[in-house]
């Protein structure tokens, strides 16, 4: 499990093609400051499992599934990708409950500077808009983020200064991809009640 909070922005170093899936090596000096064989670390929102850690460079196994429900399919070498090391349960949550499992990638469609923060406007799958609220939580590329405004097809966020400087965010531009993962706490509501209902 992860909160969101982006810890550091990593650099990919390598990318080795493998049967179906593909091994990627990144270097993070504050992720690999303590990681070992097994960890989980986000990487751009989707939870990769260490298996080979070196000094301030992890390498990670990214299968076929993954590939094909996020962005890291069309990521190259030397790409920066928001780090986050999985959470402890000795610490504050100072995003919100995030299992790095990417529901769907939106495309960026819109950026507006305003003078304190600026709004960013993201298409999303439609059979995803309805796990969205007005100030309720989204993941983007890994970072939580509080949804401004949404409809069937985007959403609005607000990033401050802060997100934009420590995140990846802050070097988007419309027609890029991200990586969404909705607030897990409906989809499990939504489940319970089509039980009740059905």
């Amino acid at each position: 499990m992860f909160t969101g909070i982006v810890e550091e922005v990593g650099v990919v170093e390598a990318i080795e093609p493998l049967d179906q899936a593909s091994r990627i090596r990144i270097r993070g000096q504050i992720v690999t400051s303590d990681v070992k064989p097994g960890d989980s670390i986000s990487v751009n929102g989707v939870c990769l499992t260490v298996v080979e850690p070196a000094a301030g460079v992890f390498s990670a196994d990214v299968m076929a599934e993954t590939l094909s429900r996020s962005s890291l399919a069309a990521i190259e070498v030397g790409a920066a990708v928001n780090l986050e090391r999985a959470a402890r349960v000795d610490s504050r949550l100072g995003g919100h409950i995030v299992q790095g499992h990417v529901d769907g990638v939106g495309c960026i469609s819109g950026i507006q500077e305003q003078e304190n923060w600026t709004l960013m406007t993201i298409g999303i799958p439609t059979e995803l808009s309805r796990y969205l609220v007005e100030k309720g939580s989204i993941t983007v590329d890994g970072v939580s983020l509080t949804v401004v405004s949404v409809n069937l097809s985007e959403f609005v966020i607000s990033l401050i200064p802060t997100t934009l400087a420590e995140t990846t965010l802050g070097s988007k531009a419309p027609g890029d991809t991200v990586n969404l993962e909705v607030d897990v706490i409906a989809k499990y509501v939504e489940k319970m009640l089509e039980g009740r209902i059905g």
